[in-house]
């Protein structure tokens, strides 16, 4: 049985038909336009896209007290090696002090660093392994051990006034393996074994031999006193890393 439904009936309001109720529905009211703001000098504050074409460019905002802002280049920044400690002219200019063993720059090392020793470590170790020889723990270790032989040493011939830390002692000792890391990349193409081979052993040790023991008498206290000692003790510690290249 269907279900019956009881549609009441259209009143039309008097006087019209229903196309005009239809097309006063349909006429378009105005958009929203919000408040503007009380103060005139904020107009990034109203939503009035009209407007937004007469108003002054905004500068870029800025932040902190120093005047520093966002929009600032990266010409100002410095590079990614220095960021990390790592200063490539400085370390040029210590290698370049070392290559002459009768001017020695001791100014040049005041600032201790690892980064030149570790190269040079590392170039040590790469020219070992050209001759077939690896040897990369063995410099490592050994640089470890006698850096700490050094400072013990030095400390003990200085007494209370002795100022060589183990940082500097480490650098020092580095940065004065680069005549044994020269003789290791000549030893390349040099018989082994010969007369040749250990004299260019014995020149480039002490080599090494004079630039560090005049940097540490040089750039610590007390340490004039004591240079025949401290020679000495160097002498041993390159003797050491020369039978490497030799053996």
């Amino acid at each position: 049985m269907a279900k019956e439904f009881n549609v009441p009936p259209v009143v039309f309001p008097s006087g019209g038909n229903p196309g005009s109720v239809l097309q006063q529905r349909r006429l378009p009211t105005a958009p929203f336009q919000p408040p503007r703001p009380a103060n005139p000098n904020l107009p990034f504050l109203s939503f009035d896209m009209g407007s937004a074409a007469a108003s002054t460019s905004f500068s870029a905002p800025v932040f902190g007290g120093n005047g520093v802002g966002i929009g600032v280049g990266f010409e100002d920044e410095l590079p990614l090696l220095e960021e990390l400690g790592i200063n490539t002219r400085q370390i040029w200019k210590k290698t370049a002090s070392i290559l002459n063993p009768f001017r020695i720059n001791g100014n040049l090392h005041e600032d201790a660093d690892l980064s030149g020793p570790f190269l040079f470590l590392m170039a040590f170790g790469l020219f070992q392994l050209l001759a077939g020889k690896l040897h990369f723990g063995i410099i490592l270790g050994w640089v470890t051990v006698s850096a700490l032989f050094l400072y013990v040493v030095f400390n003990m011939l200085a007494g209370r006034n002795g100022n060589l830390d183990l940082y500097r002692c480490l650098s020092l000792l580095g940065y004065s393996m680069l005549p044994i890391v020269i003789l290791s990349a000549v030893s390349l193409f040099v018989p082994q074994g010969g007369v040749v081979i250990f004299s260019m052993a014995a020149v480039f040790v002490l080599w090494s031999t004079r630039v560090c023991t005049r940097l540490l008498v040089e750039l610590a206290s007390c340490g004039d006193e004591h240079r025949g000692l401290i020679a000495y003790a160097c002498f041993l510690i390159y003797v050491l890393f020369s039978l490497l290249v030799i053996f």
